[in-house]
C-alpha cells in the first residue's frame, strides 16, 4: 500500500494507532544489529561536524544535513517506485516528525553546546531514553515501563556519566538556561518516539524522506531572513569540509534514519531511542581505532554498564539467569 493511499486510523491513545503494530516489541537479532550500526553512523556525525564547523554556521550545517539528506532520499523513492503523500493532511505529520525529532532538538542542543562542555551535553543527552521511557508510560498503555526496563535505562545514563567522567560534571549549575536547553532536546525526542507511533505502518524510506523534507523546510525560512545560506555561497568551504557534510549528509542522516525507522518498524518506540546509550561507545571506540587513542579505565566501566544495561533491557539474559539459578 503506498503512502498516499493510507487512510488514517482511528486513534485509540495519544500517538498510536488502532493497529496491533503499537503493541510491545521484543529486541530480535535483527534490532540489536541495526541499532548498533545507527549507533556507528550517529557516532561519526561528531567527526564530521568537527570538521564541518571550521567554515560552516551550525545553523547551516543542521540546514544542508537534513536538506541534502532529503534529496538523495526522494531519488531513491522515486527509483523506487514508492509515492510520496504530497496533500496536507499527507504531509502534515511529516512537518510535526520533522520539529520535534529535528529541528526543536538539534536547535536546542546546538544552542546549549555554546554555552557547556560537550561532555556534560553528552550526559544530558543520554537522558534520552529516561525522557521515552516516561513519556510512553504515561501517554501510552501498550508501552508501559517495567521494572526491567526502568533499571536498564538509569544503568545505561550511568555508563555514559561514568564513561564520559566526572570532570564534564564539574561545572553543573554554572549556565542552568543551556542545561535545561539540553534536557528540553531529551524530552523532544521523548515526544517524537510517541508521535513516531503513527508511522509504524508506512515504509521506512518514505517516512525517512518525509522527516527531513518536514525539517528542512521548517529551517529554510530560517536561514533565508538570517542570511546564513548567502553567506555559505559567497564562501564556498574546502574540499575537506564539502566531504565531511556529504558523509554527515549521506550517511549520518539520510542511512541513518531509514535504520532508525526501520527499528522503528520492528522494535518499537522506546527500544529506538536505546541508540543515544551506543553513540558515545561508537564515538570512543572510532577514536581507539581511527585516531590511535587509548581506551581509559572508566571508559571499559562505562562499557560495561551500558552492556549490563543493554543486557537487562533485551530481558533474555536476566531470565536464562533466574532459570538457571531456580534449577540449582
Amino acid at each position: 500500500m503506498t503512502a498516499n493511499a493510507r487512510t488514517a486510523p482511528a486513534q485509540t491513545e495519544i500517538g498510536a494507532t488502532a493497529t496491533s503494530s503499537s503493541a510491545p516489541r521484543q529486541m530480535t537479532s535483527l534490532a540489536w544489529t541495526l541499532l548498533i550500526t545507527l549507533s556507528i553512523l550517529w557516532g561519526g556525525s561528531f567527526f564530521f561536524t568537527k570538521v564541518a564547523v571550521a567554515e560552516i554556521g551550525s545553523m547551516e550545517i543542521v540546514f544542508l544535513r537534513v536538506a541534502l539528506a532529503a534529496i538523495v532520499l526522494h531519488i531513491v523513492l522515486r527509483l523506487r517506485g514508492l509515492a510520496f503523500p504530497l496533500s496536507w493532511s499527507g504531509f502534515a505529520p511529516f512537518l510535526v516528525m520533522g520539529a520535534i525529532n529535528n529541528v526543536v532538538p538539534f536547535t536546542l542542543l546546538t544552542w546549549g553546546q555554546t554555552q557547556i562542555a560537550s561532555g556534560l551535553a553528552s550526559i544530558l543527552n543520554a537522558f534520552t531514553p529516561i525522557s521515552t521511557v516516561i513519556i510512553l508510560h504515561l501517554f501510552t498503555t501498550t508501552d508501559r515501563a517495567t521494572p526491567m526496563k526502568a533499571v536498564g535505562v538509569v544503568l545505561g545514563f550511568c555508563g555514559v556519566a561514568v564513561m564520559i567522567g566526572t570532570a564534564a560534571i564539574s561545572g553543573v549549575g554554572d549556565h542552568l538556561l543551556a542545561e535545561l536547553a539540553c534536557l528540553g532536546a531529551t524530552v523532544s525526542y521523548g515526544t517524537s518516539a510517541l508521535y513516531a507511533r503513527r508511522f509504524m505502518g508506512t515504509p521506512a524510506l518514505v517516512t525517512a524522506a518525509g522527516q527531513l523534507t518536514g525539517s528542512s523546510i521548517i529551517l529554510l525560512p530560517i536561514l533565508l531572513m538570517s542570511g546564513g545560506l548567502i553567506d555559505l555561497a559567497a564562501n564556498w568551504p574546502s574540499t575537506e569540509v564539502v566531504i565531511a557534510m556529504a558523509g554527515l549528509a549521506f550517511l549520518s542522516t539520510a542511512l541513518a534514519y531509514l535504520l532508525f525507522f526501520r527499528i522503528l518498524s520492528v522494535a518499537g518506540p522506546a527500544n529506538v531511542m536505546l541508540v543515544t546509550f551506543l553513540v558515545p561507545v561508537s564515538a570512543i571506540l572510532a577514536g581507539v581505532f581511527v585516531l590511535g587513542e587509548q581506551l581509559q579505565p572508566r571508559h571499559w566501566a562505562g562499557i560495561m554498564l551500558i552492556a549490563a544495561a543493554l543486557a537487562t533491557i533485551d530481558g533474555r539474559l536476566p531470565r536464562r539467569l533466574a532459570r538457571a539459578l531456580r534449577r540449582n
